[in-house]
């Protein structure tokens, strides 16, 4: 059947709001069809104009100048089939062929410059500005790289009047903006975009492209947070638009030059169809320059057998991407060089992929762990010789400094390597201190130690033997053998002990036992509490603090020996967890600002961070704020350096954390930030690293960032698990995005996210916050035009509040239903609506009035009795906040009523109530009372 022409058009616009790309575009070809089918020349015209749009608007721009041909033919065999948008269109679009003209470099320059001299004969016979027109010659002549001819057309663009031609204000400022940043003024193309970047101006491709554009001008500039938040701003807009992949390409270069290779692989990956779409060479050479660029770098940092996203058909690693994207490049440059008589486009692209780093790193609060590490490990061969390195690695422990295990490590490969030689005590050290690592299993451990035993027995030190043994035991408790651990500790301390005795043991040998003991029996408290006891009569714990009690008195004569201060401050670091574990959060503060200030006392800072993280979470329990930032931003300080990757990444949340509870949002965020990149140095992005997100995107919703939280909630989404962080972190960052996304108009998006989270809420024992979920479900469904999905929300919305028996939402979804529904149907519902406000006098006067409402259009008569029902029930509220002005829209809505019924005088009784309610002086909603009063009363007088 064919289609009329409405039909066509309606068809078409229901097409244009579909999502960029070849579907589209084959729907347009398809109306084209249809449209010639009719015979009739305006269908033709309007699926002609509908094709250009879609395909300028997508990867397959070469495609629009055939439609456009046709389109002029048409004009200038009859402009009268032209309405007036579709003259304004076919003029318009001269600007969208001229530059995409540009774009094809198998178009000759000068046939370029003819179409640009046709636009300006045929813009000046319609009456139109030479502005656009000078802008395409802009275009032109920077595009070959005269810069004499641009800015003279630059100047004249500029001085031309602006009309109904003249590309919209955010565009223009775009390639002002950018003619800046090509003249090595990153400064005012900031200035200049300041407009369009604070939400002043707009359009279907801004801010879109102004936020890609300014990436790198911030950097340089040193803005760099301005940076993160453009980026997370503006991919999350051109993510999904195919016509926008040289902004794409803007985000992937940022990545690449700020230390975010990871991310930008993550990119590429979302795209491939990137790679090979040739409908527009010109973004296309602008995406595989920066793929070059991208992967490169990764080559650089010793990555280049990696495998990576690429073009479909083969596997591809870093390297040989990099080598393919730079050939197919230059290639696709010099073309254009070809075209133009000139060499800039291919300078340019050389530069571009020759680009250097601009940051070592810049944290983006997304997971960037894409398919290679971050960075590559930093393996440094150890030189010096055997004594060097034994005599650091020895220095280093005695001072009990973290970098011990490193210079461990460094002898133990240089031994392994075979390039130096240690005697037995040495290897005995390096067999003990590897296994203190514990990084190859607590059997391995077990056997090292033990290794190191001997080894220290065959070299004359028995009180060392046996501080290892010691040390074999908590291997053994680490295993789960916590008895077999018990009782070898307990042998090692009896024996170390009578050595210490007999002067053939130090007292750091005999401290580190009793350490060792109390070690063992915290885990066996904890073993204890995770099978659902703590023994008869809290047996562990008082075993355990019977340990902590023995060792301190064992060690009181040697407090000023540094050899021990360390055991010692360990152990009041468990009293702390012992005052934690029995409920005395006061008592564990003292003690762990205690512990901490021990370890500074004996010179060792490093090892105050864990009793400070451990007083910051006891302050925040406590509601110290002060003294909960102060201990995280200790903790901090003295593990900066020293904490690892995994460290650092609580110690920043733990200060994040703190400062959240203190509402001081925007600092959390930045900590929040560090602590999300160190999750994923540390490879722990899906575990604490999505929790660190999650928390990220709700701190920077309560900033107002609603942007930069969205696309971090809907990054981190992926990574959270009901099973690993709880189904109320899950249902929390689901609530957030939905806030988020309402407040960027995407109400459809929202109701998914809060459904989602609805449906996790559901199965809780408390069901409000299931209830609000699916209230706010049904108000962006309503909002997205989804009328029967709404309705269905609402009306399981409705269910919940009554279930809870709150009787107002309740009422107030009947009511938004019998809207939903209409007069007909929801005439009952508004009378359900009235039964279920029970005592509620001002619910069921709200309810009244908006039945009357419901009903005006349909029946005046009934409508009027549901108002003046509102106004009497409004009479008999107590006055509270808006009752009067209720009652008194009430009385209004009842006047008009009694107009349509010709009731004048009825209504101008009403009418003067409601002026005798105000007082002359009163503004806001009383100023509009009166208006509307004297209104009726105007009407009822004629």
């Amino acid at each position: 059947m064919t289609l009329t022409l409405q039909a066509l058009r309606e068809a078409m616009r229901e097409n244009a709001e579909q999502p960029e790309g070849p579907a589209r575009n084959a729907r347009a070809e398809r109306l084209l069809s249809e449209a010639e089918r009719t015979g009739e020349r305006p269908a033709v015209i309007a699926a002609l104009g509908h094709q250009l749009q879609v395909y300028n608007y997508s990867s397959e721009k070469a495609k629009m100048f055939v439609p456009f041909s046709r389109l002029l033919g048409m004009w200038d065999e009859n402009p009268a089939d032209f309405d007036a948008y579709e003259t304004h269109s076919l003029h318009w679009v001269f600007k969208w062929v001229s530059s995409g003209m540009l774009d094809q470099p198998h178009i000759p320059l000068a046939s370029i410059e003819k179409w640009l001299g046709e636009m300006e004969r045929r813009y000046r016979l319609a009456g139109h500005s030479e502005r656009a027109v000078r802008q395409g010659e802009f275009r032109v002549a920077r595009h070959i790289g005269d810069r004499e001819r641009a800015a003279r057309a630059y100047a004249a663009w500029l001085a031309a009047d602006r009309d109904r031609m003249a590309d919209c204000h955010a565009c223009e400022l775009h390639g002002q903006g950018a003619w800046s940043v090509e003249l090595g003024d990153d400064e005012q193309a900031l200035k200049t975009w300041a407009p369009v970047l604070d939400g002043e101006h707009a359009c279907a491709h801004e801010p879109h492209a102004v936020l890609a554009s300014s990436l790198l001008p911030l950097v340089r500039l040193g803005r760099a947070e301005e940076a993160r938040t453009n980026h997370l701003r503006g991919y999350r807009l051109v993510r999904p638009m195919e016509s926008m992949r040289d902004a794409v390409a803007l985000h992937i270069e940022f990545c690449a030059l700020t230390g975010n290779e990871a991310r930008g692989l993550e990119i590429l990956a979302e795209r491939p169809g990137f790679f090979t779409d040739r409908g527009d060479p010109d973004s296309h050479l602008d995406f595989l320059a920066v793929t070059a660029l991208l992967t490169d770098r990764l080559v650089a940092l010793g990555h280049g057998g990696q495998s990576v996203p690429g073009p479909a058909g083969s596997s591809w690693t870093a390297g040989e991407l990099a080598g393919h994207a730079r050939v197919e490049a230059l290639a696709i440059a010099r073309l254009f060089d070809e075209r133009n008589g000139t060499g800039r486009v291919g300078e340019a692209v050389r530069e571009r992929m020759a680009r250097a780093p601009l940051m070592e790193r810049l944290p983006l609060g997304v997971r960037a762990a894409g398919p290679v590490p971050l960075r590559p490990p930093v393996t440094a061969a150890p030189t010096g010789s055997s004594e060097d390195l034994l005599a650091r690695a020895r220095r280093l422990s005695k001072e009990r400094h973290p970098d011990a295990r490193a210079a461990w490590d460094a002898l133990g490969r240089a031994v392994a390597a075979g390039r130096v030689d240690v005697d037995v005590l040495a290897r005995a050290e390096l067999d003990d201190h590897r296994a203190m690592a514990l990084e190859e299993g607590p059997a391995e451990s077990v056997r090292l130690f033990l290794s190191a035993a001997e080894g220290y027995e065959a070299a004359g030190d028995p009180g060392e033997a046996e501080a290892a043994r010691a040390r074999c035991a908590y291997a053994l408790a680490l295993g789960g053998r916590t008895e077999e651990a018990s009782a070898a500790v307990e042998e090692a301390i009896g024996r170390v002990l009578a050595l210490h005795a007999e002067g053939a043991a130090t007292a750091r040998q005999a401290a580190g036992a009793l350490l060792i003991r109390v070690r063992v029996r915290l885990l066996r408290l904890h073993e204890a509490e995770g099978g659902g006891g703590g023994g008869e009569d809290g047996a562990p714990a008082e075993e355990v603090a019977r340990s902590v009690d023995e060792l301190l008195a064992f060690a009181s004569p040697y407090a000023d020996d540094r050899a021990v201060a360390d055991r010692v401050a360990e152990a009041e670091s468990v009293r702390a967890d012992l005052a934690a574990h029995h409920g005395d959060a006061e008592g564990a503060a003292r003690q762990y600002a205690y512990a901490a200030e021990l370890y500074h006392r004996a010179g060792m800072p490093w090892y105050a961070v864990e009793p400070e993280t451990r007083l910051s979470r006891v302050a925040l329990h406590l509601g110290d704020l002060g003294g909960a930032e102060r201990a995280a931003r200790a903790a901090l300080d003295h593990g900066a350096g020293y904490a690892g990757a995994s460290g650092q990444t609580r110690l920043r949340l733990q200060l994040a954390e703190v400062l959240a509870a203190g509402r001081r949002f925007g600092e959390a965020v930045e900590h929040a930030l560090e602590a999300a990149h160190w999750a994923d140095e540390a490879g722990e992005s899906r575990g604490i690293g999505a929790y660190a997100r999650h928390l990220l995107g709700g701190w920077l919703v309560r900033e107002s960032r609603t942007e930069e939280a969205a696309a971090i909630l809907e990054a981190v989404l992926p990574d959270l698990s009901v099973e690993e962080h709880g189904d109320g972190a899950v249902v929390q960052t689901l609530w957030w995005l939905g806030d988020c996304l309402m407040a960027l108009n995407e109400p459809r998006s929202a109701a998914e996210q809060w459904l989602r989270a609805a449906e996790l809420a559901k199965k809780w024992p408390e069901q409000r916050d299931h209830a609000m979920l699916a209230n706010l479900a049904a108000q962006a469904l309503l909002q997205a035009e989804l009328k029967p999905q709404a309705a269905a929300a609402y009306e399981r919305a409705g269910e919940l509040w009554r279930e809870l028996g709150d009787a107002a939402a309740y009422v107030r979804t009947l009511r938004v239903r019998a809207w939903i529904a209409g007069a007909g149907e929801g005439r009952a519902l508004m009378d359900a609506a009235a039964e279920a406000c029970g005592e509620d006098v001002v619910e069921r006067a709200d309810t009244y009035a908006q039945t009357a409402e419901l009903l005006a259009e349909k029946d005046v008569r009934e409508a009027l009795s549901y108002a003046e029902r509102a106004v009497s029930a409004f009479a008999e509220a107590e006055a509270g906040p808006g009752v009067r002005d209720r009652r008194t829209a009430a009385q209004l809505l009842a006047a008009w009523l009694h107009l349509n019924l010709e009731n004048h005088a009825a209504a101008a009784t009403l009418a003067r109530g409601v002026l005798a309610e105000y007082a002359p002086s009163e503004e806001g909603a009383a100023a509009e009372r009166r208006g509307e009063a004297e209104a009726v009363l105007e009407r009822a007088a004629t």
